[in-house]
């Protein structure tokens, strides 16, 4: 320590201050001095000492905590800042650094008046893919209508003169085109109407058929309807149990038990050839083949309604010379054609696929002629 300095040392002015503040001696605390952090800094010498009297924690203690300055290398001293996403493997590094300005994205083109969507039209070949929604086709002006064209129409062609070729040999020998038609009623029925697969639907439908054909061939030709009829029946109690038996939604079922019924009395009306006379069914077959194959011809649409109808007319009176129908196959041939189309018709809703056209659009011009070659070849027979 220092040596004290004798009053000699002692500052005059000192000596003029009282020694203590009156109110020390009394019971109230006394008020903390105001100090002037100049006047402590000078005091401190600028080395960073307190401010007046007092020990440098004491000095200190109401201060707020200062973060420490980071130590150690860059990786410890960034490893709780979030990361930043760089530019990618296959990005320029100029391209991290922002534009100044960010173009406007650019218009699209002008819509072209007249221009239509891209559609795949109806085309000769039948369509291969549901192109559009048929709602879609509405709303914009367009038919969901596609003809099936000329590939399924060759193959009714095809089926319709075996029908009539086997018909005038016999009822064994029709047997086995009229199978063949039936299995494609049963099973383009299903599709035409989006079921698919309907493996159960179709068999079902094809089972009633065959039950259709063995019911007219074990009975007498004027009980053949009677048994078509009553083969029917039986069907559509069956698959009405059969639905009832379903877990689906009742929407569903119901929409499953529609289509069931319609297959299978399809396919069971095609058993009408087999109750019809011989004659009859040479002529109506050879009518529809012939209507069908003239209606995918590239006409337009009422000429070539009118050349089909007038080509099924002509095909029913060249083959009625041919067989005991005689004049009355123009009648037939009539009448066998507007049933052609009208199965034709219904295979080209709903923009069908390919499949559809191959199926149904074989199947249903000769299956739609079923039960009006039976009752016209009654009538002029």
């Amino acid at each position: 320590m220092p040596p004290y300095p004798g009053p000699d040392a002692v500052d005059p002015q000192a000596q003029a201050q009282p020694m203590a503040p009156e109110g020390w001696f009394r019971d109230e605390a006394p008020a903390a001095p105001v100090q002037d952090p100049a006047a402590g800094w000078a005091a401190g010498g600028g080395s960073g000492a307190a401010w007046g009297d007092g020990s440098a924690a004491e000095q200190t203690a109401y201060l707020p905590p200062q973060a420490a300055a980071p130590v150690g290398d860059a990786a410890e001293q960034t490893a709780f800042l979030l990361p930043y996403p760089g530019p990618g493997p296959e990005e320029p590094a100029a391209a991290t650094a922002a534009p100044a300005a960010r173009p406007a994205d650019a218009p699209a083109g002008p819509e072209v008046p007249g221009e239509e969507p891209a559609y795949s039209p109806p085309t000769l070949a039948g369509n291969t893919v549901r192109a559009v929604d048929p709602a879609q086709a509405r709303a914009e002006g367009r038919s969901p209508i596609i003809d099936p064209g000329p590939q399924p129409a060759i193959l009714t062609a095809a089926l319709g003169l075996l029908l009539a070729g086997a018909a005038a040999v016999g009822d064994l020998a029709l047997l086995a085109p009229l199978v063949a038609l039936q299995a494609l009623t049963a099973a383009g029925w299903f599709r035409l109407n989006g079921m698919w697969p309907a493996r159960q639907g179709i068999a079902l439908a094809f089972l009633g058929a065959l039950v259709a054909d063995g019911a007219v061939l074990a009975v007498d030709d004027s009980y053949g309807p009677g048994a078509i009829i009553g083969t029917l029946g039986a069907w559509v109690l069956l698959t009405l149990v059969l639905q009832l038996r379903s877990h689906a939604d009742p929407d569903e079922r119901m929409y499953g038990l529609m289509a069931s019924v319609a297959s299978a009395a399809l396919a069971i009306a095609c058993a009408g050839y087999l109750a019809a006379d011989s004659a009859a069914v040479s002529v109506g077959a050879a009518a529809v083949a012939v209507a069908a194959f003239t209606r995918a011809l590239p006409l337009p649409t009422p000429a070539s309604v009118g050349v089909s109808l007038a080509a099924a007319t002509g095909a029913g009176i060249a083959v009625g010379g041919l067989t005991s129908v005689g004049v009355g196959g123009a009648l037939v041939g009539l009448v066998a054609g507007v049933c052609a189309l009208i199965g034709l018709r219904v295979a080209a809703y709903d923009y069908p696929s390919k499949f559809v056209h191959m199926t149904a659009g074989v199947a249903l011009p000769l299956a739609a002629a079923a039960p009006a070659v039976y009752l016209i070849g009654r009538v002029v027979g």
